[in-house]
């Protein structure tokens, strides 16, 4: 992005990389910076079929997203969303089904400051700028509560986001907490980095993130899928990202590594 920098929100330090940012720039999105583009490059250089990844990411969304309308879900939780790119969830979910309702929630005020405009005409719509650790906080937060009743499913999605949180945080707890709120028959959807795709030199692409404002932290299959506690998993289980559901040729790709790089899997709560 160039130009005057007065839209950035003041907490923002442009020159340390956010994962949010890069994902963006990956997508095409121009709601990045100098120093995210750098370092978009260089994983691009690491591994080329990064932009594959993502793209195979946002086709997920849109599959599981659908399938969660679908079987019945009118109301999304969407922890970590990012920056609004093409193909959001709202604009997906509520082109087949105008009632739904979405709630953004992100800690990068970037991301939370684009999703507030593009939403600010919305009524079936909030975001939220949060810590996905803060679960009440999340979950009891004004934003929330207007337009989610968690006496009735919801379909909370968690996409490329755990990945960056280490297990020193508890993570599989923090989703316990998420999904103690969720009346049954809500859904999760989840994608995660997948440490044993086979694809080569993702260490140094790990490497490489030790620049930005997050580190990943790579599992492999029983690393992921216990995440899914306390919900069953729906067919074809946890997979790679283009083999959940894929419905044409725009969800897969011709490199097997890539299309199971990301990991993707929706549980159901009985």
């Amino acid at each position: 992005m160039t130009g005057s920098l007065n839209w950035v929100p003041p907490e923002v330090d442009p020159t340390v990389p956010s994962p949010a940012r890069v994902y963006d720039y990956w997508l095409g999105g121009g709601h990045n910076f100098a120093a995210d583009r750098e370092l978009a490059e260089k994983i691009l250089s690491i591994m080329p079929g990064i932009r594959d990844a993502t793209r195979l990411n946002r086709a997920f969304l849109r599959r599981a997203a659908l399938f969660m309308v679908a079987s019945g879900v009118r109301q999304f939780l969407d922890i970590g969303s990012g920056i609004p790119t093409v193909g959001n969830l709202h604009e997906i979910v509520q082109a087949v089904e105008p009632e739904c309702r979405v709630v953004y929630v992100d800690r990068d005020p970037v991301a939370v400051a684009h999703s507030r405009l593009l939403l600010e005409n919305n009524e079936r719509t909030d975001v939220l700028q949060a810590d996905l650790r803060d679960v009440q906080g999340i979950l009891d937060s004004p934003e929330v509560q207007s337009q989610i009743d968690f006496d009735q499913p919801v379909g909370l999605m968690m996409l490329l986001l755990l990945h960056f949180v280490p297990d020193s945080w508890d993570p599989v707890g923090i989703l316990a907490g998420y999904r103690e709120r969720l009346a049954p028959g809500s859904y999760l959807a989840l994608s995660h980095v997948a440490g044993d795709s086979g694809v080569s030199r993702l260490d140094e692409a790990v490497e490489a993130y030790k620049s930005s404002q997050n580190l990943p932290h790579i599992r492999d299959y029983d690393g992921v899928v216990r995440f899914f506690e306390g919900f069953e998993l729906v067919e074809p289980g946890l997979v790679g990202c283009a083999l959940w559901r894929p419905e044409g040729a725009g969800d897969v790709t011709d490199n097997p590594e890539i299309n199971a790089l990301p990991y993707a899997g929706v549980g159901r709560k009985p």
